[in-house]
């Protein structure tokens, strides 16, 4: 089930020292995708109780009495548990290139949100904070904008002019400001034997490496069960419904075509099994779901110029115009292929409900 919000708290995001909820429990890197291997990077710096604080204003932050082993009590200043990573992604500012990303800003606060991080701190990646030294970096981000009281790192972490300083060298740096940092191991794919796909894959094996760059792979290859699998839940498009061409309703199949983020990553091009849920404006009212298939394509059919992801439901009726879906990939069906006749196309699509059908039906009674 697609996890919109978190005990209806929200996310404080901050791209500068103006307004920052402090003092600060920091995990810091880029997550994109927040996948596993960054879940196990933030959850040191999570309450233990899990419960959230105000997070609404910069003036919530007020100090907590708290009893101590003899019985007395203490005033201790509340630490916000907060992501903190760079916009833009830093490959893209070297490389000047727009980098297309597996959660867009959204998509990564929803994310954070259901895992109990109260702030998401962006610090604008220019030529003056990859000019910082290791040192620079932690005594000026670190200890004076964001009054860090721990540090929660990945062990390849890098950080600091052309990447010179390592996970140890952030240790050793903020030991001297009496910052503790907990380095968190490599996380490797730990499930079952790898699934089997319809499409050639290079599938993760026992000992892969969960990493960003793995999960783009997996996703251009069409492998969405295990790209589902390194992320923890299923890979998702969010988009708002807009006019189409309607060709669908043609031939039987009408469909919503999806306006996605431009700086959305998209999977391999073809037919997939999905969900969909129908997003409300409130966190308190569960969306709608319905099971369907999508096209992410050109539509060669029909000669097609452009690509599109247009979803299916099955068993709809109603209005879609403006609402904003939340589409979950659950299996990659076949790839896109152009058809001599619309005939040809509809007896296709008949054909990928019935296979979608039970592959979402078996995925149900799971």
């Amino acid at each position: 089930m697609l996890n919109l919000s978190q005990n209806g708290c929200s996310v404080w995001v901050a791209s500068s020292s103006v307004g920052l909820l402090t003092p600060t429990a920091v995990a810091l890197g880029k997550f994109d995708g927040v996948h596993l291997g960054h879940q196990r990077v933030i959850q040191p710096v999570l309450h233990a109780d899990g419960q959230l604080s105000v997070a609404s204003s910069p003036q919530s932050n007020e100090n907590q009495q708290l009893t101590t082993d003899n019985g007395q009590l203490t005033n201790q200043e509340y630490t916000y548990s907060t992501v903190v990573t760079f916009d833009p992604h830093p490959q893209e500012f070297f490389t000047g290139q727009p980098r297309t990303l597996l959660t867009p800003l959204d998509e990564k606060v929803q994310q954070l949100r259901s895992l109990g991080v109260e702030q998401l701190v962006l610090l604008p990646f220019d030529k003056e904070l990859s000019a910082l030294t290791p040192e620079k970096f932690v005594e000026k981000i670190l200890v004076q904008q964001l009054r860090c009281q721990r540090i929660s790192i990945g062990q390849d972490f890098c950080f600091g002019e052309k990447r010179s300083g390592t996970a140890k060298d952030l240790q050793l740096i903020a030991a001297k400001h009496n910052i503790p940092v907990t380095i968190v191991p490599l996380q490797t794919y730990t499930g079952d034997s790898p699934t089997q796909s319809s499409c050639v894959s290079t599938t993760p094996t026992q000992d892969a490496r969960i990493s960003t760059s793995l999960i783009r792979q997996t996703l251009e290859q069409g492998d969405i069960e295990n790209a589902n699998l390194l992320l923890g839940r299923p890979y998702t498009l969010l988009g708002v419904v807009v006019q189409g061409q309607q060709l669908g309703r043609t031939i039987g199949f009408p469909t919503a075509n999806l306006q996605l983020p431009k700086e959305k990553f998209v999977p391999r091009q073809g037919v997939y099994a999905v969900r969909v849920f129908t997003l409300t404006e409130t966190s308190d009212t569960a969306p709608n779901e319905s099971l369907g298939v999508m096209n992410i394509g050109n539509r060669p059919t029909v000669n097609g110029t452009y690509s599109s992801a247009e979803v299916h439901l099955f068993d709809w009726s109603g209005d879609l115009y403006g609402k904003k879906l939340a589409v979950e990939l659950v299996k990659f069906l076949r790839p896109e292929q152009k058809f001599t006749s619309l005939e040809a196309l509809k007896t296709q699509i008949q054909l990928d409900c019935i296979v979608a059908k039970e592959v979402l039906n078996a995925e149900w009674e799971q």
